[in-house]
């Protein structure tokens, strides 16, 4: 069976299931994807996606700002940390920085992100970095900060195979979407094969980034097949064995939840 280790379940259109979010479930189910971590980017929105999710035992939360969003209450790492007691919470994030999508003074992105660092190291919580145009601020900070003590993973990875050695030197996993399926991403492709098979995870990012041939179409969880069996490809693998190396990967690095049959 296959992880969603990165989806917003919260931002799906839950029209295509008659409103039904255990319809949802069940197409996703069908299509072999067995758990999901639904990712918060807000903590306005946060109350309401615990509220959604926290009956499916199949379904783990994290809790983070993303990067993009300025005017957002700024919590301090303390906060970040009470948050993610609650039992269903298995990381802090997403966090990191996006230098594509702001610009100007971007010190409040890293303050941001250096906050979210402490509070994962506080609670004993892997990171979900998102990065995009902010390669050597992304992985300084990651330093400076001791992200290797709380570990985390490199999700919707778009970067090079550079970045990618060296996210993976900070004890980081790497989490491939849909995009690795695009006619464009031959590069990333060659990432793909190359990440070792124990740091190696996937995930749709639903309802975004939706991979081939759904591309252009809001994303969702039962797309996850694609993207595994483009990576199993990649590296000689048949889909099942690329599904029991990712799902052993997300339960080791998201060590508190807890798999459901």
């Amino acid at each position: 069976m296959l992880v969603d280790s990165h989806c917003h379940l919260d931002r799906l259109d839950l029209a295509l299931f008659q409103h039904d979010f255990a319809k949802l479930l069940a197409a996703a189910r069908e299509s072999g994807v067995d758990h999901l971590l639904c990712v918060s980017i807000d903590l306005e929105s946060y109350p309401a996606m615990v509220a959604l999710v926290e009956s499916y035992p199949q379904i783990f939360i994290s809790v983070g700002i993303h990067p993009n969003d300025r005017d957002r209450r700024e919590p301090g790492a303390g906060e970040l940390e009470r948050l993610a007691s609650h039992p269903r919470n298995v990381a802090i994030g997403e966090t990191g920085l996006d230098y594509f999508r702001s610009s100007g003074d971007l010190n409040w992105q890293k303050e941001r992100f250096r906050q979210h660092i402490a509070a994962a190291r506080r609670c004993n919580k892997p990171l979900i970095i998102h990065t995009r145009a902010a390669k050597e601020d992304t992985l300084s900070i990651m330093s400076e900060e001791q992200a290797r003590d709380a570990g985390g993973v490199m999700h919707c990875f778009t970067e090079d195979w550079e970045m990618a050695k060296r996210a993976l030197d900070l004890g980081f996993y790497i989490s491939f979407s849909g995009i690795v399926t695009f006619n464009s991403a031959s590069e990333l492709r060659e990432v793909a094969r190359k990440v070792p098979e124990d740091r190696l995870l996937i995930e749709t990012d639903a309802p975004y980034l939706a991979p081939v041939p759904f591309r252009g179409k809001p994303n969702l969880p039962h797309y996850l097949p694609k993207v595994a069996a483009c990576i199993a490809q990649l590296r000689g693998l048949s889909v099942d064995e690329l599904a029991a190396i990712t799902h052993r990967n997300f339960f080791e690095l998201f060590s508190s939840a807890v798999p459901v049959n």
